[in-house]
């Protein structure tokens, strides 16, 4: 690591020490073996949700892609208990999303000695969880 790197810092480390501030617990999966058509159409289901609430809904989507989203969310909710002293009654699904990663190429042979390319298509997992602000009583 070079001396300006030194000097200004990890970004990286400036990035935890900002999602500690804001309250926000982050929790990601990379490569997991699905299609991220078929990822997003779980994913859409808990975003804006309470943890609780996108848990219940995770365990009973008969979807294959609710298990990995299920996953990652109670990752989130470890990392925001553990490492925020953040309890889990109040949590809620801030930012949901999935990205595409690499893809398989495989060759498939058809007619006249052709061959066609198919893709198996990766995809990354990222769940933000934070904590809802209390309701304060005016009058």
């Amino acid at each position: 690591m070079g001396k300006n790197a030194i000097r200004r810092g990890s970004r990286k480390a400036a990035r935890i020490e900002q999602r500690r501030a804001e309250g926000v617990a982050l929790a990601s999966a990379r490569n997991i073996r699905m299609s991220p058509l078929k990822v997003r159409r779980v994913v859409d289901l808990i975003r804006g949700k309470d943890y609780r609430e996108a848990l219940d809904i995770l365990n009973f989507t008969p979807a294959i892609a609710a298990e990995p989203v299920r996953k990652v969310l109670e990752s989130a909710a470890a990392n925001a208990e553990n490492n925020l002293s953040l309890g889990t009654d109040r949590l809620f699904v801030k930012t949901c999303f999935v990205d595409s990663g690499f893809s398989f190429k495989r060759m498939h042979p058809t007619t006249m000695g052709r061959a066609r390319i198919i893709r198996r298509r990766t995809s990354h997992i990222t769940v933000s969880l934070a904590e809802r602000p209390r309701k304060t009583a005016r009058g």
